[in-house]
């Protein structure tokens, strides 16, 4: 894939071995174990190499000796995250490390977009600053327009009022525009344009994002109202980390059968034993090679800190083409044949995220993918803005009852009708998507109760911090 000859377990074993010579790190980590690199020689020998972890390796050795040779100087930036625990991790890298990263933006650009042939503004919208996203995309979309392809980049970063400010005043310059950002900022931004008379629909919208699950009925409802009309192939969501860029990408096969499997949940529980929707992507195993363990996944990658069996928590698994497309086939669904046959054969990786962001009730987990069906419905949706909080509380009985905190649009008054509204679309979709929510809590206690409260406020939606759905 990707030009690349041999197998993908081929190409590993051969970043295992480059890493155990050249990276000073990685050969303690392999000595402190007993393990001579010159015995790893079959896939079945890999498979059996210790994982590793932020703690076990990237925290627990300095910095450039994570690099090749011992030389952070071979990097020419540095990436910033922080996860959830809110403590920064460093990643260096360089710019032939984002090669194929980019290889996934510029598979978004053109194979959905056809940027190759239409002149392409890209507003990168993820902020800017040390964080992995803006200058990460910025940059990928600049070495797409290296490569020739008719794409002009702009970056205002996460402040709206600049990205309201830039799109009417160059996109009829070109052809179709280009958000990149995070779902609920982009949907924030679009729902904040349209009463100001930005007409979305002028400017072929396209989104390019990142950093959150998603359902298709947000695709759906976004997509109405930025007036794009073809959903397999003017939206993608990349699947990436800090640790080693984009990982995978949304393409229009994927998101053909995601679509497909988001109006069957049955049939979405039995590919992904959840009953909850994953981000589905499809992934170039010579790039980065996944593997699945325990339910969560790991890949080896080269970048500026080469990543051997890492575990990144995420929870999710892999399935092959092959296995994927018999599957449809055997639940009546025949996925569209047009993109290109070597990329429809990629493998697919499906990501749910983390555990720890759902809550139990009478022993039923309950995701906020869930409840986010609710809130995109069209009986609430004007009204509000698609952010939550799940919790878990107990009355004056100390009986629990699920609550949720919920966001109003700006302007949007709270009344007794709206709020009964939004939990009776919370509780339809809680019934027809979760099996685990239908039969384990009892329908008396079934009924979400529901606040509404102001966009922005400072308890539940403070303005500028990373949302978080549960508590």
């Amino acid at each position: 894939m990707d030009g690349s000859t041999g197998t993908a377990e081929d190409a590993a074993l051969a970043l295992f071995h480059r890493t155990a010579e050249t990276v000073p790190a990685y050969r303690a980590f392999l000595r402190e174990r007993g393990i001579e690199a010159s015995e790893i020689r079959a896939i079945e020998d890999f498979r059996r190499l210790p994982l590793t972890t932020k703690d076990n390796y990237h925290r627990r050795y300095p910095l450039a000796e994570l690099c090749r040779d011992g030389r952070m100087e071979s990097c020419d930036m540095i990436a910033v995250s922080s996860g959830s625990t809110g403590e920064p991790t460093f990643w260096p890298r360089s710019l032939a490390d984002e090669r194929p990263v980019a290889a996934r933006f510029e598979q978004v650009f053109c194979e959905s977009f056809r940027a190759d042939a239409r002149r392409t503004l890209a507003v990168v919208c993820f902020a800017l600053g040390t964080w992995v996203g803006g200058l990460y995309s910025v940059s990928c979309c600049r070495a797409l327009a290296a490569k020739g392809h008719p794409i002009t980049t702009i970056g205002p970063g996460n402040n709206k009022e600049e990205i309201l400010r830039v799109v009417p005043e160059l996109g009829p310059q070109f052809e179709q525009v280009v958000l990149l950002g995070y779902p609920p900022f982009l949907k924030d931004v679009i729902d904040t344009g349209l009463p100001r008379g930005v007409d979305w629909s002028r400017y072929r919208i396209k989104l390019v994002m990142a950093g959150e699950v998603f359902s298709e009925e947000w695709r759906t409802l976004v997509g109405a109202r930025a007036g794009m009309d073809d959903p397999c192939r003017d939206s993608a969501s990349l699947y990436g980390t800090a640790d080693a860029g984009v990982l995978g990408n949304e393409t229009p096969l994927s998101v053909a059968i995601r679509r497909f499997l988001a109006a069957r949940p049955e049939a979405a529980e039995e590919l992904f034993g959840e009953p909850r929707l994953p981000t589905l992507v499809q992934y170039d195993p010579y790039s980065r090679f996944f593997e699945e363990r325990d339910g969560t996944l790991l890949f080896s990658g080269a970048g500026g800190i080469p990543l051997i069996r890492y575990h990144i928590a995420d929870e999710g698994g892999l399935i092959s083409y092959h296995d994927m497309t018999a599957f449809c086939a055997r639940h009546g669904f025949e996925p569209p044949a047009d993109p290109p046959a070597e990329r429809r054969r990629a493998p697919f990786a499906y990501v749910f995220g983390r555990s720890h962001f759902t809550v139990s009730f009478f022993g039923a987990n309950v995701y906020p993918e869930n409840v986010t069906v609710g809130l995109e419905q069209p009986e609430v949706s004007g009204s509000v803005t698609g952010k939550f909080v799940l919790e878990v509380k107990e009355d004056a009985d100390s009986n629990p009852y699920l609550a949720v905190a919920v966001e109003l649009a700006p302007g949007v008054p709270a009344d007794s009708a709206l709020r009964e509204r939004v939990a009776t679309s919370i509780l339809a979709q809680l019934r027809r998507l979760n099996s685990e929510f239908a039969h384990y809590v009892p329908e008396r206690s079934q009924m979400p109760r529901v606040t509404l409260l102001p966009a922005g406020d400072p308890e539940y939606f403070p303005v500028g911090v990373k949302h978080r759905y549960t508590r």
